[in-house]
């Protein structure tokens, strides 16, 4: 249950900060006013808080696992609201980084 509740905060936390972000792209650069940033914010926020739920008690391996999952969850948000599509190096290097983030997280260790 713990490896289920850790992926969960993850992903979490990945809609927070990669959902806040493109709050902020969207009020600043799409021009979709100060409400779209402060909702950003907010959500910048949370997944700082978010990521602090994880039963692992070292900050640096919770967030180098997190860059991990940041890079497939960022392809997947342009996917779903930007209409980008990845190319095959896009994919290969998001499956690197997801076999990554699994062995700083969840190796065994002594």
């Amino acid at each position: 249950m713990s490896l289920l509740r850790s992926i969960l905060l993850f992903v979490l936390a990945a809609v927070f900060e990669i959902g806040g972000a493109w709050l902020v792209w969207q009020g600043i650069r799409e021009q979709r006013g100060w409400v779209w940033v402060g909702v950003g914010v907010i959500a910048l926020g949370l997944y700082g808080f978010v990521a602090t739920l994880q039963p692992d008690a070292h900050f640096g391996r919770i967030l180098a696992a997190y860059g991990g999952v940041f890079v497939v969850g960022s392809l997947a948000w342009g996917m779903a609201f930007d209409g980008y599509r990845p190319d095959r190096y896009d994919i290969i290097g998001a499956v690197v980084c997801l076999v990554g983030m699994a062995v700083i997280m969840y190796a065994p260790r002594s």
